[in-house]
């Protein structure tokens, strides 16, 4: 349960801005759960549900205050209801707000939620993430999800139900700490427009098939799930061919590969020295006791002898592929005379199919941030709800853009200080140009494969270059593919080059490395001991 703080809400002309008054007060809500199972055994399950407590307080750098979240992994919830709820059917539209992540996002939302009016008796302090919301907007970050939602929730006029429709090709998330403000427009012709600080990322159509998932306008057929595939519908378009016979010199028991019966042993090679000896240097523990270690043995190292010499050990000839080999014999294929294609159920009018002319858009009755992150320091700010575009436009010049511009020359400040050769500049230079590439409609299909890729590099500078060519041979690829069609080469999701990889294991994986290393160290030795024991 959360108790929401109030929220100062300002006027003007026809839009709402909404601050933070002051911080809430949060109720841990705990259950303690006994389970009696068969026997004496008893079994205590503890279920936290743990939410973290807002606080007012200032972004970095800056006098201006904000709503923080001040705790890593917790869960965050508050609500502002409306004084009157918000038609959203008559004219244009804009809902803005900016947030700062000052400590990244890894693994979390920040977004909001503008909640339709809520069943009679509901109280703010109730919101949780069970709360009916109509518009899901902004932020979310986690693993293989990097994106800005915009989430509709429609509610289908034939079947009562309310489906969450998805905006297609969401733009991603800015990689950086500084503050964003993130815009969405409804406009009264059907279009929905988002803005990542006043530049428009992505712009769809609320009736388009091909913008939303699912579309808001189902489809007039459905599969009819009471349709039955036959039993002698057959599928297989070919068949082995029943009047094939196996050949009679086809010898299935054949071996893959023989000896190499030409092959010589090659001259100076050491049959009598083994390829391993004992370690001269090595010198049993003074700690060692024979009866309950075993013998002590020494450790192996690589025979000296051998490195000169072609090799050592007995020689054996190498194998060879057999040119006799034909492997197991099967029938031919053929096509199959009674083949009538993959069975499909037919179609049937869909009982809940509708026509729409415009989204039947519910009012907003309330805004809410309901969150969970790994990450804290993430500030929210200047939440906006207005029916007039420069008045967004007005608080992005007049309250986003100052603080932005004063964090950028930070920013840069920093990177000029931490490299004098500008490397870091264009790194994030870089990268930022490569979080536009994966917006790219055409490379939908590898976006999340790109944004894995490019996450990795920031967190390793040294791959920029690898990133930079692993990300472009695939534009390139797919291009390729575009323009001459046909069958190409698969296109292989982006991944670093042989160097940058080298690099990166030299930095990142030498820990891995040694305790590997000292693992295998730990268990070759009670191997040799139990060799001797037996």
């Amino acid at each position: 349960m959360v108790y929401v703080p109030n929220f100062r809400c300002v006027k003007n002309l026809s839009s709402r801005v909404l601050y933070v008054k002051r911080q809430n007060v949060v109720r841990l809500s705990l259950e303690i759960r006994l389970v009696r199972e068969v026997g004496w055994t008893l079994t205590f399950s503890l279920w936290f549900w743990v939410l973290g407590v807002w606080k007012r307080s200032k972004s970095e750098g800056h006098e201006d205050y904000g709503l923080l979240v001040g705790e890593p992994a917790k869960k965050y919830a508050i609500v502002k209801e409306l004084d009157e709820p918000l038609s959203l059917k008559d004219g244009t539209v804009v809902l803005q707000y900016e947030v700062r992540l000052q400590n990244g996002l890894e693994c979390g939302g920040a977004y909001l939620k503008y909640l339709r009016p809520q069943e009679a008796g509901w109280v703010s302090k109730e919101f949780d993430n069970e709360s009916p919301y109509m518009i899901m907007f902004g932020p979310d970050k986690c693993g293989a999800t990097n994106k800005v939602h915009f989430i509709l929730k429609h509610k289908n006029p034939k079947s009562g139900e309310y489906i969450e429709h998805h905006l297609k090709n969401p733009p991603s998330v800015p990689s950086d700490k500084l503050t964003h403000v993130y815009t969405a427009i409804l406009k009264p012709d059907n279009e929905l427009r988002i803005l990542i600080d006043g530049e428009e990322k992505q712009k769809a159509n609320f009736l388009a098939a091909d913008d939303f998932q699912p579309p808001l306008i189902p489809e007039k057929t459905i599969p009819d799930p009471d349709d039955k595939k036959p039993e002698d519908w057959d599928e297989r378009a070919k068949i082995p061919d029943p009047d094939a016979v196996k050949p009679d010199d086809w010898d299935e028991d054949a071996p893959m590969e023989i000896e190499d019966e030409d092959a010589v042993k090659p001259e100076g090679w050491l049959d009598d020295e083994p390829e391993e000896i004992d370690d001269p240097e090595a010198t049993k523990p003074e700690d060692w006791d024979d009866e309950e270690d075993g013998e002590w043995e020494a450790p192996k190292i690589d025979n000296p002898k051998c490195e000169a010499a072609p090799g050592c050990g007995e020689w054996k000839r190498p194998m060879k592929r057999n040119p006799a080999y034909k492997g197991k014999w099967h029938a031919p294929l053929i096509d199959n005379p009674n083949y009538k294609g993959i069975w499909k159920p037919q179609q049937i009018p869909n009982p809940n199919y509708f026509e729409l002319d415009k989204p039947d858009f519910e009012p907003i009755a309330a805004v809410g941030i309901e969150i969970w992150t790994m990450q804290d320091g993430i500030l929210f700010d200047n939440i906006l709800i207005s029916k007039d575009e420069k008045v967004a436009e007005s608080y992005r010049a007049s309250a986003w853009k100052p603080k932005f511009d004063v964090e950028k020359e930070k920013l840069k400040a920093e990177e000029a200080a931490a490299g004098s050769d500008g490397l870091a500049g264009f790194q994030k230079t870089v990268f930022d140009l490569l979080y536009k590439v994966a917006d790219i409609p055409f490379l939908d299909a590898y976006k999340l494969k790109i944004i894995d890729v490019i996450e990795k590099g920031e967190k390793q500078p040294n791959l920029t270059i690898g990133i930079l060519v692993s990300v472009v041979a695939v534009i390139i690829t797919v291009l390729f593919k575009i323009i001459f069609g046909g069958k190409k080469a698969k296109v292989e999701p982006p991944k670093e080059t042989e160097a940058a990889e080298s690099s990166s294991s030299k930095q990142e994986d030498s820990g891995e490395k040694e305790e590997e290393t000292e693992k295998e160290e730990t268990a070759a030795a009670p191997a040799r001991r139990r060799r001797r024991e037996n």
